[in-house]
Protein backbone atom coordinates (compact mmCIF):
# COMPACT_ATOMS: atom_id res chain seq x y z
CA UNK A 1 0.00 0.00 0.00
CA UNK A 2 1.45 3.56 -1.09
CA UNK A 3 2.30 5.85 2.03
CA UNK A 4 -0.34 8.90 2.31
CA UNK A 5 1.01 11.72 0.60
CA UNK A 6 -1.27 15.21 1.54
CA UNK A 7 -0.08 18.14 -0.10
CA UNK A 8 -1.29 21.85 1.16
CA UNK A 9 -0.55 24.28 -1.66
CA UNK A 10 -1.99 27.62 -4.04
CA UNK A 11 -1.89 25.16 -6.93
CA UNK A 12 -5.37 26.31 -8.55
CA UNK A 13 -4.07 30.13 -8.52
CA UNK A 14 -2.89 32.44 -11.30
CA UNK A 15 0.46 33.50 -9.59
CA UNK A 16 3.83 32.31 -9.36
CA UNK A 17 3.55 29.92 -5.96
CA UNK A 18 0.82 28.37 -8.13
CA UNK A 19 3.09 27.51 -10.76
CA UNK A 20 5.59 26.28 -8.77
CA UNK A 21 2.68 23.94 -6.81
CA UNK A 22 1.69 22.56 -9.93
CA UNK A 23 4.85 21.53 -11.10
CA UNK A 24 6.15 20.13 -7.85
CA UNK A 25 2.71 17.79 -7.82
CA UNK A 26 2.87 16.94 -10.99
CA UNK A 27 6.20 15.69 -10.46
CA UNK A 28 5.64 13.75 -7.24
CA UNK A 29 2.47 12.00 -8.53
CA UNK A 30 4.53 10.59 -11.76
CA UNK A 31 6.65 8.85 -9.20
CA UNK A 32 3.92 6.90 -8.44
CA UNK A 33 5.11 5.73 -5.11
CA UNK A 34 2.34 7.86 -3.08
CA UNK A 35 -1.00 8.01 -2.72
CA UNK A 36 -1.35 12.05 -3.42
CA UNK A 37 -3.90 13.98 -2.05
CA UNK A 38 -4.39 17.81 -2.08
CA UNK A 39 -5.53 20.69 0.19
CA UNK A 40 -6.76 24.09 -2.27
CA UNK A 41 -5.12 27.49 -0.52
CA UNK A 42 -5.00 30.76 -1.29
CA UNK A 43 -2.13 32.85 -2.52
CA UNK A 44 -3.04 36.60 -1.70
CA UNK A 45 -5.34 38.02 -3.97
CA UNK A 46 -4.46 36.13 -7.18
CA UNK A 47 -7.61 34.46 -8.42
CA UNK A 48 -8.36 30.80 -8.07
CA UNK A 49 -9.34 28.96 -11.13
CA UNK A 50 -6.46 27.71 -13.06
CA UNK A 51 -6.52 24.12 -13.06
CA UNK A 52 -10.62 24.93 -14.61
CA UNK A 53 -8.98 27.40 -17.29
CA UNK A 54 -6.08 24.95 -18.06
CA UNK A 55 -8.04 21.57 -18.82
CA UNK A 56 -3.99 20.20 -19.03
CA UNK A 57 -4.41 20.75 -15.16
CA UNK A 58 -7.52 19.25 -14.84
CA UNK A 59 -6.53 16.14 -12.96
CA UNK A 60 -5.27 17.89 -10.10
CA UNK A 61 -8.91 19.17 -8.94
CA UNK A 62 -9.67 15.32 -8.84
CA UNK A 63 -6.83 15.12 -5.96
CA UNK A 64 -8.94 17.54 -3.80
CA UNK A 65 -9.51 16.27 -0.46
CA UNK A 66 -11.94 17.74 2.22
CA UNK A 67 -11.07 19.53 5.07
CA UNK A 68 -10.75 18.83 7.85
CA UNK A 69 -8.23 15.83 7.18
CA UNK A 70 -10.25 12.88 9.53
CA UNK A 71 -6.55 10.63 9.28
CA UNK A 72 -3.27 11.64 9.98
CA UNK A 73 -1.31 11.63 6.70
CA UNK A 74 2.13 9.55 6.68
CA UNK A 75 3.77 12.58 4.74
CA UNK A 76 2.44 16.31 4.55
CA UNK A 77 3.75 19.10 2.68
CA UNK A 78 3.30 22.67 2.38
CA UNK A 79 4.01 24.73 -0.60
CA UNK A 80 3.62 28.37 0.90
CA UNK A 81 5.64 30.90 2.99
CA UNK A 82 6.93 29.26 5.98
CA UNK A 83 5.58 31.13 8.83
CA UNK A 84 2.08 29.15 7.97
CA UNK A 85 4.20 25.33 8.02
CA UNK A 86 2.41 23.67 10.56
CA UNK A 87 3.60 19.94 11.12
CA UNK A 88 0.31 17.41 10.09
CA UNK A 89 1.85 14.64 8.88
CA UNK A 90 4.57 11.90 10.47
CA UNK A 91 6.94 13.18 8.02
CA UNK A 92 6.30 16.81 7.29
CA UNK A 93 7.84 18.71 4.50
CA UNK A 94 7.99 22.50 3.67
CA UNK A 95 8.27 23.72 0.19
CA UNK A 96 9.45 27.43 -0.38
CA UNK A 97 10.69 29.83 -2.85
CA UNK A 98 12.66 31.67 0.06
CA UNK A 99 13.71 35.42 0.62
CA UNK A 100 15.10 37.18 -2.29
CA UNK A 101 16.83 39.78 0.35
CA UNK A 102 19.72 38.66 2.83
CA UNK A 103 17.69 38.41 5.80
CA UNK A 104 15.24 36.10 6.58
CA UNK A 105 12.81 36.66 9.34
CA UNK A 106 12.74 34.86 12.91
CA UNK A 107 8.93 33.46 12.20
CA UNK A 108 10.12 31.54 9.43
CA UNK A 109 13.07 30.14 10.80
CA UNK A 110 10.75 29.00 13.72
CA UNK A 111 7.87 27.87 10.99
CA UNK A 112 10.77 25.85 9.14
CA UNK A 113 11.76 24.37 12.59
CA UNK A 114 8.21 22.47 12.78
CA UNK A 115 9.57 20.75 9.64
CA UNK A 116 11.60 17.54 8.71
CA UNK A 117 12.97 18.92 5.14
CA UNK A 118 13.17 22.09 3.82
CA UNK A 119 13.15 22.43 0.39
CA UNK A 120 13.73 25.80 -1.24
CA UNK A 121 14.39 27.14 -5.06
CA UNK A 122 18.03 28.34 -5.05
CA UNK A 123 21.34 28.03 -3.72
CA UNK A 124 21.26 32.58 -2.44
CA UNK A 125 17.93 30.95 -0.59
CA UNK A 126 19.55 28.19 1.16
CA UNK A 127 22.44 30.14 2.04
CA UNK A 128 19.84 32.99 3.84
CA UNK A 129 18.37 30.18 5.67
CA UNK A 130 21.67 28.77 7.28
CA UNK A 131 23.06 32.27 8.17
CA UNK A 132 19.84 33.17 9.84
CA UNK A 133 20.13 33.60 13.56
CA UNK A 134 18.06 35.54 15.47
CA UNK A 135 17.20 36.33 19.77
CA UNK A 136 14.11 35.88 21.15
CA UNK A 137 12.91 37.74 24.10
CA UNK A 138 10.07 37.52 26.35
CA UNK A 139 8.04 40.78 26.91
CA UNK A 140 10.09 41.72 29.36
CA UNK A 141 13.16 41.69 27.03
CA UNK A 142 14.46 38.63 28.50
CA UNK A 143 16.18 36.53 26.20
CA UNK A 144 14.67 33.04 26.18
CA UNK A 145 17.39 31.58 23.69
CA UNK A 146 18.66 31.67 19.79
CA UNK A 147 16.80 30.88 16.89
CA UNK A 148 18.62 29.08 14.13
CA UNK A 149 17.81 26.80 11.19
CA UNK A 150 18.23 22.87 12.52
CA UNK A 151 16.15 21.70 9.40
CA UNK A 152 17.85 20.02 6.91
CA UNK A 153 17.52 22.38 3.76
CA UNK A 154 17.93 20.74 0.33
CA UNK A 155 17.83 23.13 -3.11
CA UNK A 156 14.79 22.10 -5.91
CA UNK A 157 15.49 24.48 -8.58
CA UNK A 158 11.80 25.50 -10.47
CA UNK A 159 12.36 23.28 -13.42
CA UNK A 160 10.85 24.64 -16.76
CA UNK A 161 8.58 22.83 -19.36
CA UNK A 162 10.45 22.34 -22.45
CA UNK A 163 7.50 21.24 -24.21
CA UNK A 164 6.14 24.69 -24.53
CA UNK A 165 9.38 26.82 -23.43
CA UNK A 166 11.48 26.65 -26.57
CA UNK A 167 12.94 28.20 -29.74
CA UNK A 168 9.91 28.62 -32.06
CA UNK A 169 10.20 29.30 -36.09
CA UNK A 170 6.17 29.78 -36.46
CA UNK A 171 4.09 32.44 -35.94
CA UNK A 172 2.10 33.49 -32.59
CA UNK A 173 -1.16 31.14 -32.23
CA UNK A 174 -2.70 34.27 -30.45
CA UNK A 175 -3.28 36.29 -33.97
CA UNK A 176 -4.04 39.99 -31.99
CA UNK A 177 -1.00 39.31 -29.35
CA UNK A 178 1.13 39.09 -32.68
CA UNK A 179 -0.48 41.60 -34.69
CA UNK A 180 0.19 43.92 -31.43
CA UNK A 181 3.49 43.23 -31.10
CA UNK A 182 4.20 43.19 -34.96
CA UNK A 183 2.91 46.62 -34.91
CA UNK A 184 5.02 48.78 -33.06
CA UNK A 185 7.45 50.53 -35.35
CA UNK A 186 10.89 49.36 -33.89
CA UNK A 187 12.39 46.45 -35.46
CA UNK A 188 14.23 45.93 -32.23
CA UNK A 189 12.95 46.21 -28.45
CA UNK A 190 13.91 45.13 -24.61
CA UNK A 191 11.41 42.84 -22.70
CA UNK A 192 10.55 42.98 -19.08
CA UNK A 193 8.17 39.95 -17.42
CA UNK A 194 7.12 40.60 -13.83
CA UNK A 195 5.19 42.33 -11.51
CA UNK A 196 5.51 46.16 -10.64
CA UNK A 197 5.31 46.06 -6.45
CA UNK A 198 5.11 48.52 -4.07
CA UNK A 199 7.93 51.15 -3.27
CA UNK A 200 9.64 54.12 -4.36
CA UNK A 201 11.83 54.55 -7.49
CA UNK A 202 14.48 52.42 -7.58
CA UNK A 203 13.16 50.83 -4.63
CA UNK A 204 10.20 48.60 -5.75
CA UNK A 205 11.77 44.56 -5.95
CA UNK A 206 11.94 43.92 -9.32
CA UNK A 207 13.50 47.68 -10.03
CA UNK A 208 10.40 48.34 -13.01
CA UNK A 209 10.75 51.81 -11.80
CA UNK A 210 14.21 52.30 -12.41
CA UNK A 211 14.30 50.14 -15.73
CA UNK A 212 11.90 52.91 -17.05
CA UNK A 213 13.79 56.02 -16.04
CA UNK A 214 17.68 54.18 -16.85
CA UNK A 215 16.13 53.17 -20.33
CA UNK A 216 14.37 56.92 -21.02
CA UNK A 217 17.84 58.29 -20.05
CA UNK A 218 19.68 56.38 -22.39
CA UNK A 219 18.05 56.88 -25.35
CA UNK A 220 16.52 60.18 -24.95
CA UNK A 221 17.04 62.35 -27.88
CA UNK A 222 18.55 59.46 -30.07
CA UNK A 223 17.93 58.78 -33.43
CA UNK A 224 18.70 55.27 -33.70
CA UNK A 225 17.08 53.62 -30.63
CA UNK A 226 15.12 50.14 -29.21
CA UNK A 227 11.77 49.91 -27.51
CA UNK A 228 10.72 48.84 -24.23
CA UNK A 229 7.87 46.33 -23.52
CA UNK A 230 6.74 46.12 -20.40
CA UNK A 231 5.04 42.85 -19.23
CA UNK A 232 3.73 43.90 -16.14
CA UNK A 233 0.57 44.41 -13.54
CA UNK A 234 0.36 45.43 -9.99
CA UNK A 235 -2.06 42.44 -8.67
CA UNK A 236 -4.75 41.77 -11.61
CA UNK A 237 -5.54 42.13 -15.17
CA UNK A 238 -8.18 44.74 -14.82
CA UNK A 239 -8.88 48.11 -16.34
CA UNK A 240 -7.99 49.97 -13.33
CA UNK A 241 -4.60 47.79 -12.97
CA UNK A 242 -3.38 48.52 -16.45
CA UNK A 243 -4.45 52.51 -16.22
CA UNK A 244 -2.45 52.42 -12.51
CA UNK A 245 0.86 51.13 -14.84
CA UNK A 246 0.19 53.77 -17.41
CA UNK A 247 0.14 56.64 -15.11
CA UNK A 248 3.41 55.09 -13.54
CA UNK A 249 5.28 55.42 -16.89
CA UNK A 250 3.57 58.97 -17.64
CA UNK A 251 5.33 59.70 -14.35
CA UNK A 252 8.37 58.23 -14.71
CA UNK A 253 8.71 60.24 -18.54
CA UNK A 254 7.83 63.90 -17.09
CA UNK A 255 11.46 63.48 -14.33
CA UNK A 256 13.51 63.34 -17.95
CA UNK A 257 14.64 66.18 -19.54
CA UNK A 258 13.61 65.45 -23.03
CA UNK A 259 10.98 66.29 -25.47
CA UNK A 260 12.16 62.98 -27.80
CA UNK A 261 11.75 60.12 -25.29
CA UNK A 262 12.04 56.19 -27.08
CA UNK A 263 8.85 54.24 -26.85
CA UNK A 264 7.45 52.22 -24.17
CA UNK A 265 4.55 49.43 -25.23
CA UNK A 266 2.68 47.59 -21.91
CA UNK A 267 1.53 44.10 -22.29
CA UNK A 268 -1.19 43.74 -19.98
CA UNK A 269 -3.20 40.56 -18.34
CA UNK A 270 -3.14 36.81 -17.98
CA UNK A 271 -1.26 34.67 -20.91
CA UNK A 272 -1.07 31.01 -21.18
CA UNK A 273 2.40 29.84 -21.16
CA UNK A 274 2.32 29.00 -25.12
CA UNK A 275 1.73 32.59 -25.52
CA UNK A 276 4.25 33.78 -23.41
CA UNK A 277 6.76 31.59 -25.41
CA UNK A 278 5.36 32.82 -28.59
CA UNK A 279 6.49 36.58 -26.61
CA UNK A 280 9.57 35.40 -26.28
CA UNK A 281 9.98 34.09 -29.70
CA UNK A 282 8.38 37.06 -31.50
CA UNK A 283 11.15 38.28 -33.88
CA UNK A 284 11.02 42.12 -32.87
CA UNK A 285 11.80 41.14 -29.13
CA UNK A 286 15.49 40.92 -29.15
CA UNK A 287 16.64 40.84 -25.26
CA UNK A 288 14.72 40.39 -21.50
CA UNK A 289 16.19 42.69 -19.35
CA UNK A 290 15.53 42.81 -15.70
CA UNK A 291 17.20 44.42 -12.84
CA UNK A 292 15.36 42.79 -10.21
CA UNK A 293 16.65 43.64 -6.37
CA UNK A 294 16.23 40.21 -5.47
CA UNK A 295 14.90 36.81 -6.81
CA UNK A 296 14.43 33.61 -4.52
CA UNK A 297 14.55 31.81 -8.36
CA UNK A 298 13.48 34.24 -11.41
CA UNK A 299 11.76 31.73 -13.29
CA UNK A 300 10.52 34.17 -16.22
CA UNK A 301 14.31 34.47 -16.85
CA UNK A 302 15.22 30.57 -16.91
CA UNK A 303 12.06 30.43 -19.36
CA UNK A 304 12.68 33.18 -21.50
CA UNK A 305 16.63 32.44 -22.13
CA UNK A 306 15.27 28.94 -24.07
CA UNK A 307 14.47 31.11 -26.71
CA UNK A 308 18.28 31.30 -26.87
CA UNK A 309 18.15 35.65 -27.06
CA UNK A 310 20.24 37.74 -24.84
CA UNK A 311 19.57 38.38 -21.53
CA UNK A 312 20.53 42.01 -19.38
CA UNK A 313 19.88 41.22 -15.59
CA UNK A 314 21.32 42.04 -11.79
CA UNK A 315 23.96 39.77 -10.35
CA UNK A 316 22.77 38.75 -7.65
CA UNK A 317 20.49 36.00 -6.17
CA UNK A 318 18.37 33.14 -6.75
CA UNK A 319 18.66 33.20 -10.75
CA UNK A 320 22.73 33.43 -10.96
CA UNK A 321 22.12 29.94 -9.90
CA UNK A 322 21.06 29.25 -13.77
CA UNK A 323 22.49 31.94 -15.59
CA UNK A 324 26.20 31.59 -16.55
CA UNK A 325 27.91 35.04 -16.22
CA UNK A 326 30.19 34.46 -19.14
CA UNK A 327 26.78 33.51 -21.07
CA UNK A 328 24.58 37.26 -20.35
CA UNK A 329 25.39 40.85 -19.68
CA UNK A 330 25.43 40.71 -15.65
CA UNK A 331 24.93 44.18 -14.06
CA UNK A 332 26.86 45.01 -11.16
CA UNK A 333 26.07 46.93 -7.91
CA UNK A 334 26.05 46.50 -4.65
CA UNK A 335 23.78 45.41 -1.77
CA UNK A 336 21.99 48.33 0.23
CA UNK A 337 19.31 47.78 2.74
CA UNK A 338 15.61 47.49 2.11
CA UNK A 339 14.07 51.00 1.71
CA UNK A 340 11.38 52.14 4.20
CA UNK A 341 9.02 51.97 0.91
CA UNK A 342 8.80 48.58 0.88
CA UNK A 343 9.28 47.78 4.38
CA UNK A 344 7.11 44.78 5.69
CA UNK A 345 6.58 41.68 7.90
CA UNK A 346 9.10 39.57 5.22
CA UNK A 347 10.99 42.42 4.15
CA UNK A 348 12.74 43.20 7.79
CA UNK A 349 14.81 46.73 8.50
CA UNK A 350 17.87 45.12 8.56
CA UNK A 351 18.19 43.79 5.03
CA UNK A 352 19.79 44.08 2.14
CA UNK A 353 19.43 43.34 -1.37
CA UNK A 354 21.04 44.59 -4.77
CA UNK A 355 21.30 48.09 -6.13
CA UNK A 356 22.37 47.70 -9.73
CA UNK A 357 25.03 50.65 -10.97
CA UNK A 358 23.51 52.83 -13.14
CA UNK A 359 26.11 53.85 -15.35
CA UNK A 360 26.29 49.48 -16.07
CA UNK A 361 22.95 49.69 -16.90
CA UNK A 362 23.04 51.99 -19.78
CA UNK A 363 26.26 50.92 -21.11
CA UNK A 364 24.53 47.24 -21.23
CA UNK A 365 21.49 48.57 -23.27
CA UNK A 366 23.85 50.25 -25.83
CA UNK A 367 26.14 47.01 -26.10
CA UNK A 368 23.74 44.89 -26.83
CA UNK A 369 21.98 47.06 -29.29
CA UNK A 370 24.86 47.63 -31.44
CA UNK A 371 26.73 44.17 -31.41
CA UNK A 372 23.39 42.07 -31.05
CA UNK A 373 25.01 39.16 -33.02
CA UNK A 374 27.78 38.76 -30.07
CA UNK A 375 25.20 38.63 -27.66
CA UNK A 376 23.14 36.88 -29.89
CA UNK A 377 25.14 33.78 -29.86
CA UNK A 378 26.13 33.80 -26.10
CA UNK A 379 22.19 33.63 -25.86
CA UNK A 380 22.46 30.45 -27.79
CA UNK A 381 24.67 29.09 -25.74
CA UNK A 382 22.73 30.07 -21.80
CA UNK A 383 19.48 28.32 -23.77
CA UNK A 384 21.71 25.30 -24.01
CA UNK A 385 22.90 25.33 -20.76
CA UNK A 386 19.20 26.12 -19.35
CA UNK A 387 17.56 23.24 -21.37
CA UNK A 388 20.49 21.00 -20.24
CA UNK A 389 20.56 21.40 -16.25
CA UNK A 390 16.87 23.25 -15.77
CA UNK A 391 14.36 21.05 -17.40
CA UNK A 392 11.14 20.48 -15.36
CA UNK A 393 11.89 16.72 -16.32
CA UNK A 394 15.60 17.15 -13.97
CA UNK A 395 13.49 18.64 -11.39
CA UNK A 396 11.12 15.57 -11.04
CA UNK A 397 14.11 13.66 -11.26
CA UNK A 398 15.95 15.23 -8.03
CA UNK A 399 12.71 15.46 -6.22
CA UNK A 400 12.02 11.80 -6.67
CA UNK A 401 15.73 11.54 -5.17
CA UNK A 402 15.40 14.11 -2.36
CA UNK A 403 12.18 12.41 -1.55
CA UNK A 404 13.36 8.52 -1.94
CA UNK A 405 16.78 9.74 0.55
CA UNK A 406 14.80 11.42 2.97
CA UNK A 407 11.38 10.64 3.89
CA UNK A 408 12.01 7.33 6.18
CA UNK A 409 9.74 3.94 5.84
CA UNK A 410 6.67 4.03 8.18
CA UNK A 411 5.13 0.88 9.59
CA UNK A 412 2.61 -1.07 7.51
CA UNK A 413 -0.36 -3.08 8.33
CA UNK A 414 0.25 -6.87 8.11
CA UNK A 415 -1.93 -9.70 8.29
CA UNK A 416 -2.13 -12.33 10.97
CA UNK A 417 -1.84 -15.85 9.76
CA UNK A 418 -3.10 -17.87 12.73
CA UNK A 419 -1.88 -21.77 12.73
CA UNK A 420 -3.98 -24.31 12.09
CA UNK A 421 -4.99 -26.37 15.37
CA UNK A 422 -5.03 -30.19 15.10
CA UNK A 423 -7.98 -31.60 16.20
Amino acid sequence: MKPSFVISSPFDTYSGYGARSRDVIKAIVETKKYDVKLLSQRWGNTPFGFCKDNPEWGFLLELVTPMPLTVQPEIWAQITVPNEFQPVGKYNIGITAGIETTLVPGEWIEGCNKMDLLLVSSEHSKQSFIKAEFEKRNSNQELLGKIKLDTPVEVLFEGANLDVYKKLETPMTNDELFKSIDSIQESFAYLFVGHWMEGNLGEDRKNVGLLVKAFLETYKGKKKRPALILKTSHVGASHMDRDSILSKIKAIKETVKSNDLPNIYLIHGDFTDVEMNEIYNHKKIKAMVSLTKGEGFGRPLLEFSLSKKPIIVSGWSGHMDFLKPEYNIIIGGSLTKVHESVKNQFLLQDAEWFSPDHASIGNAFQSVFKDYKKYKDLGKRQGYHSKENFSWDNMKNLLSSLLENNIPEFPKEVSIQLPKLKK
